[in-house]
């Protein structure tokens, strides 16, 4: 009695939107007013110490089990639950452990390991054919998810105003689309680090086939390691959220480190706009070691590392729109992810993806590109934004 009565409480205040709650002992309740649009079903209680500990772990280990059914959208519940300020994702009161964040070099290399490595078989069943996991650039709303990423891609560069026979260093370089994309269509020497062994096979693979082994290099190594070298333009995409509160300024300082005099960045990733902050269940099940930094945390390590901000776009609703595409793509070939793995870890990649894409939905989290100079140079820019998006 006392668990159902606290959770009559919790879900009083967390939804903006009605929601019926089916609880194990077979009643129902129905929060807010006008016809539910998402059900929750129980089937047991979920014990009131856990959700105190951690909401978003325990609710989310719950679903991942079984022991929770949702009957409609989880993007739209959870982004009705954002919008409450009340809310077990939003109240510090059910936030009250985390995962232990540690970011040494070996832990880095396996937390990356942990989410990358489950194997290329498994990404290239849901993501395109660039094979590219990171915010898209939905230009047209007719665009499909290849044409918006290479999109980014085009975006991210054209940004940089690259000349030719330049270098161009590519932190997390992922699956190597960008990096091979500047090298055969803007002329540039490239070099791409990963601490992914999956990735690292993936990209060499494609250099060779390309014939691109004069001019694009992958390392497997992490990004401190890379000595005295210097480059003109350096892009770094979703890789910042993964380096941890306690390394952030060390990132950028390494990002100036390696950046050339006149050189100019462009470091695409996950901010808050309200701050830096972590999901206990994300750093448990998904992205071990993970952190969102927040907008003017990263603009201080910028600015305190002796770089220059020249230019700063939100792509949030590029993510949204972006993660509902893998989710929808997920979905459909879930019985052949569920071969590959079992059904749990099913339910979890798409809690993992339906919650990614409320939350940009409501503005908790953002992506932000940020496009920097070493020092007050950036010379070689043009002094408007229309060179980005000429054709």
């Amino acid at each position: 009695m006392l668990e159902k009565q606290f959770y009559k409480t919790l879900f009083k205040k967390s939804f903006d939107m009605p929601v019926k709650v089916n609880y194990w002992d077979g009643s129902s309740e129905v929060y807010g007013d006008g016809t539910p649009q998402v059900a929750i079903t129980f089937h047991e209680p979920i014990s009131i110490r856990s959700v105190m500990k951690n909401a978003s772990i325990a609710l989310g280990e719950a679903y991942m089990d079984g022991r929770i059914e949702i009957d409609g959208s989880i993007e739209d519940l959870i982004y009705s639950a954002y919008q409450s300020a009340e809310s077990f994702l939003r109240n510090k009161k059910y936030i009250r452990f985390l995962p232990k964040q540690s970011h040494d070099e070996a832990e880095s290399k396996e937390d990356v390991q942990n989410h990358y490595d489950i194997g290329n078989d498994f990404y290239r069943l849901w993501l395109d054919d660039t094979m590219t996991y990171s915010c898209a650039y939905f230009e047209s709303p007719e665009d499909d998810l290849k044409t918006a990423q290479m999109n980014k891609v085009e975006h991210i560069l054209k940004k940089l105003e690259p000349k030719p026979r330049r270098t161009l260093l590519d932190i997390g370089c992922g699956w190597g689309t960008l990096m091979l994309t500047a090298a055969q269509k803007y002329d540039l020497r490239v070099v791409g680090v990963t601490l992914s062994q999956e990735q690292y096979d993936y990209v060499s693979k494609k250099i060779k086939h390309l014939g691109l082994e004069d001019v694009a290099e992958v390392q497997l190594t992490d990004y401190r390691e890379l000595g005295d070298a210097k480059f003109d333009y350096i892009t770094s995409v979703g890789m910042f959220e993964h380096v941890g509160k306690e390394n952030l300024g060390e990132y950028f300082k390494d990002v100036a480190r390696y950046l050339a005099d006149d050189g100019t960045a462009l470091i695409h990733g996950i901010t808050r706009q309200q701050g830096g902050a972590y999901n206990g269940w994300i750093n448990k099940w998904i992205f071990p070691g993970g952190y969102i930094p927040g907008l003017t945390e990263n603009l201080d390590h910028i600015i305190e590392n002796g770089m220059q901000v020249y230019d700063v776009e939100s792509l949030r609703r590029h993510y949204q729109k972006t993660t509902e595409i893998w989710d929808e793509n997920f979905l459909a070939v879930k019985d052949k992810v569920k071969e590959m793995f079992d059904e749990k870890f099913v339910r979890m990649w798409d809690l993992y993806l339906q919650a990614c894409a409320a939350s940009f939905k409501s503005g908790n989290i953002d992506v932000v590109q940020y496009l920097m100079t070493k020092g007050a140079s950036g010379h070689e820019l043009p002094m408007t934004r229309d060179y980005m998006y000429k054709k």
